[in-house]
């Protein structure tokens, strides 16, 4: 039963941070820079920000807390490479996450609250693309999950 628990907690968390990673990049960025002047849409990525990072906080906690749960309960030697690969790259997946919430979200918010346009624009555009990077390495970790199942 506490496995099961891990599990629907793992998944959950894992989607709700690359879906909204999906979301985020696929569908709000392009309608923002549709319909929005840069003194609209910056303010708009750093309030979306502060809502999304916090909870993709809380998800990569419990990605990593499940993930590392299960894991030692099987032993490592026990273990399918995939979850090898999945943890490895849940690793690189947090790490990615720590530096935009930690360095270059409150850069956004900082270069918006001082109407310092041309500087956020550059700072989202970091945050574009590791978010993109994010986004594929949570893909291949979708699939190193289910490769032992093949």
């Amino acid at each position: 039963m506490l496995r099961q628990l891990s599990v629907l907690v793992h998944l959950l968390a894992a989607m709700a941070w690359v879906g909204g990673m999906f979301f985020a990049y696929f569908c709000l960025r392009p309608a923002a820079a549709q319909v929005l002047q840069p003194q609209q849409r910056l303010p708009l990525w750093a309030a979306t920000f502060e809502r999304f990072l916090k909870y993709t906080a809380a998800a990569a906690v419990l990605i990593l807390a499940t993930g590392l749960g299960m894991y030692m309960e099987s032993g490592a030697r026990n273990a399918p490479v995939g979850w090898h690969i999945m943890m490895t790259l849940g690793f690189v997946m947090a790490a990615v996450f720590a530096y935009v919430y930690g360095i270059l979200y409150p850069e956004l918010r900082e270069h918006c609250e001082a109407a310092a346009w041309p500087a956020a624009g550059t700072t989202l555009n970091r945050i574009r693309q590791l978010v993109a990077v994010n986004l594929a390495l949570g893909v291949a970790t979708v699939v190193a999950a289910i490769s032992p199942r093949f």
